[in-house]
């Protein structure tokens, strides 16, 4: 495993989620695109995966510990959904459980993509011999 393109990879999306959780909170569109949230769960989701690959990794690892990816990607996810419940009910704003569940779901679909991009991208590249 490459550990030091995972790490960028890592801080590279943490840059972006932050860059655009800003952009999105100055324009107000968590309330006029319906879809934005969606977009930015996905992303939590997948670099939460990868975080937690990096975290986690050793070299006789991959099968054995990706059930503890998958809980912690879950986890998190849970967790977060905890922190939106209680600024709704701060905000008095009506908790819907479609939207939590929903927010889940990408959670967890951004991380199956980070499970498959670590296994295909960082786990068995191989230096280049020219």
């Amino acid at each position: 495993m490459n550990r030091k393109k995972l790490l960028k990879n890592i801080f590279f999306l943490m840059l972006l989620m932050f860059l655009a959780n800003s952009l999105i909170i100055k324009f107000h569109l968590y309330y006029s695109v319906w879809w934005v949230d969606m977009v930015m769960h996905f992303g939590g989701g997948f670099w939460v995966g990868l975080f937690f690959f990096y975290v986690f990794y050793t070299r006789e690892w991959f099968s054995s510990k990706l059930l503890s990816v998958f809980i912690s990607i879950l986890l998190i996810g849970l967790l977060w959904e905890l922190f939106e419940y209680y600024l709704n009910i701060i905000s008095y704003e009506p908790f819907v459980l479609s939207d939590t569940l929903s927010d889940i779901f990408f959670d967890m679909a951004g991380g199956l993509l980070s499970m498959i991009y670590f296994s295909k991208r960082i786990m068995f590249t191989s230096k280049n011999k020219i």
